[in-house]
């Protein structure tokens, strides 16, 4: 026990470099060595002659039978005092494989990591840092989802080397292995594509764009046959999708999924703003799920396959003209899957496991528990029992924390989760997530190089990142199919050309879901993906827009203002003064609730009011609980007229608030429900008060999709069209009239 104190406290005494170097090499840097001092007074030997003046009469002058002059010299170095400091030392030798554990796990406490273990830890998920390491050194883990080192089982490997030639037909080899000249490349990459609009029987209408003519062509989607999925997926996919197909209809696809999934299969861009959480959601995460899967059970097989046959071709020694086997990318990430919350994320996963796991065998799932303790829900996740509506309990049902990321290997009948994101075929995560490991320019601790490679990009519930924030979705989007900066161990004898030439991004696949028409998703679409597949947007209008949802009596007022762009705020703001505040300045219009859309227009009217010492109370998302109340008891009680409130607050409290007669909205809502939720809160504290209430709303001609989906489509045709700039709708009666 004295002799491992002592060592210890040694061990203590070491600097952070010195414990650095004795835990990678089992030893301290010579530089570091001590001489012992108590060994004696030094002695000084002669030396022999070099050896070209060296005879052979030397050897008389020598001792006999004695050590070597340099020997000697050693040992008067080296030499200890006695005999119970050689037994130490030697103790010490042969220990160091018995109290590896102990001092590893003095390391762990004693010693912070240095940059670069951090960094790198962080690349493997969302947990903390030391047990995210645990995954870089799990060599059984490692070499066992290692594309490099696994072959394709033998009752799976193809009869031969599969090539571009050899599969022709399947569509994955066909968008992967299309090479594309320069021109074509500018072309993708310009953004200049013919536009041609179709109309399909379960999606209705569809606005194709292509960039190249050789891709113009579309057909209505049918039943996609057994030979585009994977061997495993074509078995497991009927029972997965079971509960979204009705029980008399001998299909293993709705009418909605095959429409998309021959979109999906055709490696097109996709933008389908129809997937609401209590609609199409579901069922649409079921088959982008299936289309991953497929996409990346592909690729590892085709990989797995070619590493069979130069396994084959380097044992048989043979030397036979070496044709390219290039079927990977700079980096083994493929697919990244971008979700709002870890319940999303978790029920993403849970479908590749039940789309992996065949009946009769388990699917063997790393890091399974742990996945379910931090992305599972408890009791304090669900939300208030209080009355809120049901797309609200859909939305926030589950583990709602927004700061999450998780790399995800699939190989053969094995699933890892929590793997390093250079060993991971699929990457989920949030918005939020990404961005703080993506960083900014001049960040010491920042890595992107992992999103070189990506083939496949998925936003699902898109319009929930616009309640968050925007800006990280457009970073990453900024950050996807650039050059990396370091190597990663790639062998770029099996790298495709496109993805040495910086052409990865017109190869890129990129699918977008949302429950509603947003410029700003739509965007995306059109400036950030350079597919030369093509695009294929869904644009419906609305017939019904959400105004017949009122059921107050209320007259709707609609002003449409003057503006030269969409970025345009000032002529809003300027309206809004001049024309409408104006109006309800009265004291017979207070308790009015004025509605803003957006954060930013929030804060300008904040501070106008304020500087115009006008009476209101502010509520936003960042506003505390304490705050909130206060300003809804003012409200209501009349001591504050006006009644700031953010969508965001809107989206993510759903409070019902009491004392509004008067509404004004800076601008429509982004969610067409909301509209008609904000305006069935108008209540009366006593009778004969409802003809009082009034509601305006401002909309300019950039405004249409927000229009059509609050007055519908033909409503709002007429509206924009119109001469007039003012516009009548009243509620609550048997007919609403404009």
């Amino acid at each position: 026990m004295g002799k491992r104190r002592e060592k210890k406290q040694l061990f203590n005494s070491l600097t952070k470099k010195q414990k650095k170097h004795l835990k990678e090499f089992g030893e301290q840097h010579p530089f570091h060595d001590k001489v012992d001092v108590t060994a004696g007074p030094s002695r000084v030997t002669e030396l022999p002659g070099s050896p070209e003046h060296s005879s052979e009469g030397s050897d008389e002058d020598s001792e006999p039978e004695g050590a070597s002059a340099y020997q000697t010299l050693l040992s008067s170095l080296t030499a200890a005092p006695d005999e119970d400091t050689e037994e130490d030392d030697d103790d010490d030798d042969d220990s160091d494989d018995e109290e590896g554990e102990d001092e590893g796990a003095e390391l762990e406490e004693d010693e912070q990591p240095d940059d670069d273990d951090v960094h790198t830890a962080e690349l493997g998920g969302d947990g903390d840092p030391d047990d995210t390491a645990e995954d870089f050194t799990d060599k059984e883990h490692e070499s066992k989802f290692s594309l490099e080192s696994n072959c394709l089982e033998s009752d799976a490997t193809p009869e031969g080397p599969r090539t571009p030639s050899a599969s022709c037909q399947d569509p994955f080899m066909q968008h992967l292995y299309t090479e594309l000249d320069e021109e074509d490349i500018r072309k993708a990459s310009s953004g200049s594509r013919s536009t041609a609009q179709l109309k399909w029987q379960r999606l209705g209408n569809l606005l194709l764009s292509n960039s190249l003519e050789t891709c113009s062509s579309l057909t209505p989607g049918h039943a996609p046959c057994e030979g585009l999925l994977h061997k495993p997926l074509s078995t497991t996919w009927p029972k997965v999708n079971r509960p979204f197909v009705h029980a008399e209809e001998q299909r293993t696809f709705t009418p909605l999924q095959q429409e998309l999934f021959s979109l999906m299969a055709a490696y097109k861009d996709v933008y389908f703003p129809e997937s609401s959480v209590l609609g199409d959601g579901p069922p649409v995460r079921a088959l982008y799920c299936l289309h991953v899967l497929n996409h990346v059970l592909k690729a590892n097989s085709l990989v797995l396959a070619n590493n069979a046959h130069l396994r084959d071709r380097k044992a048989n020694l043979k030397e036979e003209e070496e044709d390219e086997r290039r079927d990977q990318g700079l980096t083994r990430p493929k697919v990244l899957i971008l979700v709002p919350f870890r319940d999303a994320a978790l029920r993403v996963v849970q479908t590749f496991i039940s789309l992996l796991e065949a009946t009769d065998k388990k699917l063997d799932v790393s890091n399974k528990k742990r996945f379910k303790d931090e992305f599972g829900s408890g009791p304090e996740d669900r939300p208030p029992s209080r009355s809120r509506p049901d797309d609200y309990h859909a939305t926030f049902s589950g583990n709602v924390d927004d700061h999450f990321r998780i790399g995800v290997a699939i190989l053969q009948k094995s699933m890892r989760l929590y793997a390093p994101f250079y060993s991971s075929d699929i990457i989920i995560a949030s918005p939020l997530g990404l961005r703080t490991l993506l960083g900014v320019e001049g960040d010491v601790k920042r890595d992107f190089d992992f999103l070189s490679s990506i083939e496949v990009l998925i936003l699902d519930q898109a319009d929930i990142f616009l309640m968050q924030n925007w800006e990280h979705v457009l970073h990453i989007m900024r950050h996807l199919n650039l050059q990396p900066l370091d190597p990663h161990g790639v062998d770029f004898s099996r790298v495709r050309m496109w993805n040495l030439s910086n052409a990865a991004q017109c190869y890129r696949q990129t699918l977008i879901f949302s429950s509603i028409q947003e410029p700003q998703i739509n965007a995306i679409l059109t400036k950030s993906c350079h597919n030369y597949r093509g695009q294929v947007a869904v644009k419906n209008l609305p017939k019904v827009g959400s105004i017949c949802q009122v059921v107050v009596p209320l007259p709707h007022v609609f002003q449409r203002f003057k503006t030269d762009s969409f970025a345009d705020q000032d002529a809003r703001f300027q309206f809004f003064v001049d024309k409408v505040l104006p109006q309800y300045r009265d004291a017979v219009m207070s308790h009015t609730l004025i509605y803003v859309p957006s954060y930013f227009d929030y804060v300008r009217l904040r501070n106008f009011l304020r500087k115009e010492e006008i009476g209101f109370a502010p509520v936003c998302e960042y506003s505390k609980k304490s705050d909130v109340s206060r300003a809804r008891h003012f409200f209501q009680n009349g001591v504050k007229p006006f009644l700031l409130l953010t969508e965001r607050f809107h989206f993510f409290r759903r409070h019902s608030i009491k004392g509004v007669r008067n509404l004004i909205f800076y601008a429509l809502p982004s969610y067409p429900h909301f509209y008609s939720e904000v305006c069935n809160m108008l209540s009366a504290p006593s009778s004969g008060e409802e003809a009082t209430w009034t509601c305006t709303t401002l909309y300019s001609r950039y405004d249409v999709h927000r229009l059509a989906s609050v007055t519908g489509a033909e409503r709002a045709a007429q509206m924009l069209q119109s001469q007039k700039s003012v516009h009548l709708f009243v509620t609550g009666g048997e007919e609403a009239a404009l």
